[in-house]
């Protein structure tokens, strides 16, 4: 069973920074991409940032310059370092990692969630 255990969230002024880490793991062969998507109340789950397991990135054009996504495939984890945060930036922020079962591209894959951490920017 794979899990996620996220970190870092919490309250910040805007203006401020956060750091939101993800460990990742669990019986598979590999963890393709990994990454972080938002989740404001009545809204959609979107798109934050995503990498894989080769370092290609993928930001939403919000944070896009404003948050850094990074990952250290030895030790599966995902961080995202978010700089000049914004009240428009309050969420709950979910670690996403898009795992494979076996060594062929084509194997089964998963996409699977953390449990959410609750950013709020606020003064």
């Amino acid at each position: 069973q794979v899990q996620l255990v996220e970190s870092g969230g919490g309250l910040v002024e805007p203006e401020g920074s956060l750091r939101l880490s993800c460990a990742a793991s669990g019986s598979i062969f590999s963890f393709d991409v990994m990454g972080w998507y938002l989740q404001a109340p009545g809204k959609q789950r979107e798109l934050v940032a995503t990498i894989t397991s080769t370092g290609s990135t993928n930001y939403a054009d919000s944070v896009k310059d404003r948050f850094t996504i990074s990952r250290d495939n030895a030790k599966n984890t995902v961080v995202l370092q978010m700089n000049s945060l914004k009240p428009e930036d309050t969420a709950v922020y979910y670690c996403y990692a898009r795992v494979r079962l076996g060594p062929s591209s084509y194997s089964p894959e998963y996409d699977c969630w953390g449990q959410g951490t609750q950013v709020t920017v606020s003064s």
